[in-house]
Order: C-alpha cells, then sequence, then structure tokens
C-alpha cells in the first residue's frame, strides 16, 4: 500500500503562487511516475501534470503549460507542483497520484494511488 498525503493548498490572488507537495509513505514511488489531477466543483477530474520515475520526462495539460512545473526527490519520496501565474479557473482540489507505470501518462485509470486532495482557491 502507498499513502499520498498532498499539503500546500490554500487560498491566492491571482497572479499568485503555490507550491503543492505530495509526500508518500508505505511503498516507495521511486521507480513509479506521478501525477497531479484536480476537480473543480462540478467538474470531472482532469490531468494537470505528469512526471516519469527518474524525472527525466515531463507533461502537461495546456491550460497549465507554461505556468506550473512537476519535480520529484525519490530520495524523499516526495512530489511537488510548483504553480505560478494562477488564475481563477485554477480553482480546484489537487490530487496527487502514483501511476502504475514509469513513464509519464495522462490517464486516470493507469494511476492505483491517489491522496486526499489539498484546495487550491484563486480569487479574482
Amino acid at each position: 500500500q502507498v499513502q499520498l498525503v498532498e499539503s500546500g493548498g490554500g487560498l491566492v490572488q491571482a497572479g499568485g503562487s503555490l507550491r503543492l507537495s505530495c509526500a508518500a509513505s508505505g511503498r516507495t514511488i521511486s521507480t513509479y511516475a506521478m501525477g497531479w489531477f484536480r476537480q473543480a466543483p462540478g467538474k470531472e477530474r482532469e490531468f494537470v501534470a505528469t512526471i516519469s520515475w527518474s524525472g527525466g520526462t515531463t507533461e502537461y495539460a495546456n491550460s497549465v503549460k507554461g505556468r506550473f512545473t512537476i519535480s520529484r526527490e525519490n530520495a524523499k519520496n516526495t512530489v511537488y507542483l510548483q504553480m505560478n501565474s494562477l488564475k481563477p479557473e485554477d480553482t480546484a482540489v489537487y490530487y496527487c497520484a502514483r501511476a502504475t507505470v514509469g513513464r509519464v501518462t495522462t490517464v486516470y485509470y493507469e494511476y492505483r494511488y491517489w491522496g486526499q486532495g489539498t484546495q487550491v482557491t484563486v480569487s479574482s
């Protein structure tokens, strides 16, 4: 089993920044891709960013490309999401997830373990 705990969410004004962290415990995440997804009220969960097991490859949703950066520290079993130039439409609950593969993946069904989520609210 893998437990994932997100932190770093909060309320920020448009144009501001937040850094989300995802700490894993239980089994290692170092050989698996990791991802961030988000879900806004009344909307389906959507892909945000993914990073390969080594950190060498990343992929982003078009809506966050150039503003968000995913990174990982395998020695600390932790994944991060740096969010800059935040917009009100970024408001959502953000979830960290561990994939079942080592390569990057944008599809939710290739993620097996999920955190409980952290709320990000961007005011205009």
